[in-house]
């Protein structure tokens, strides 16, 4: 730098471009909390309205969300891992209001981590292989808690393979300008 140069230009671009960043993650993650917070989910499809019920549909749809920009190249694979942390921030958060100690908070997020990246992979591979009876199954077991697929987690599995074929239509522009907008399904109202 040349001397009697100020650094303060350089230092307010990364200020700049880390809060455009923070501001982007805030509303891809608003979106995907909204979807999974649709009244639907609990009242139609009977999913259980509780702690567990809301983290098992924020893990479908952020699963869903971070699967399209994993698939979108380096620029995605960069946003879907600040996603990832804010996704768990934002449980870390939620743990912490509900006045859960550190080392409670410490178990329970890394029992959260391995449930969120372990139903993730089992939907991920579901959806991959068009098998929406696996997908059925495995949200009738964490969704619903059930041991046997029921009406509800078809409807479900139905429900998120659409929004993962609606997803693949979203380009990696519409995410990093900020104008992602979570698939709404029919008879919705967030």
């Amino acid at each position: 730098m040349a001397p009697g140069k100020s650094k303060a230009p350089m230092i307010l671009a990364r200020w700049r471009a880390r809060r455009a960043n923070r501001i982007l993650i805030d509303q891809i993650h608003g979106e995907i909390v909204a979807a999974a917070r649709v009244p639907a989910l609990f009242q139609d499809l009977a999913v259980p309205d509780d702690l567990d019920g809301r983290f098992e549909m924020v893990t479908l749809h952020s699963g869903l969300v971070l699967q399209r920009l994993s698939a979108l190249g380096p620029i995605g694979a960069a946003i879907a891992q600040d996603l990832v942390d804010y996704v768990f921030q934002s449980f870390e958060d939620a743990l912490r209001e509900m006045s859960i100690g550190d080392a409670g908070v410490a178990r329970r997020m890394k029992s959260m981590a391995s449930a969120f990246n372990g139903r993730n992979k089992v939907y991920a591979e579901a959806l991959a292989a068009h098998d929406l009876d696996a997908l059925a199954a495995a949200l009738a077991r964490n969704a619903y808690r059930a041991t046997e697929t029921t009406e509800a987690p078809r409807a479900l599995a139905a429900r998120a393979a659409a929004f993962a074929e609606a997803l693949e239509l979203v380009t990696i522009e519409v995410f990093a300008e900020g104008r992602f907008r979570f698939p709404r399904a029919v008879g919705d109202v967030s």
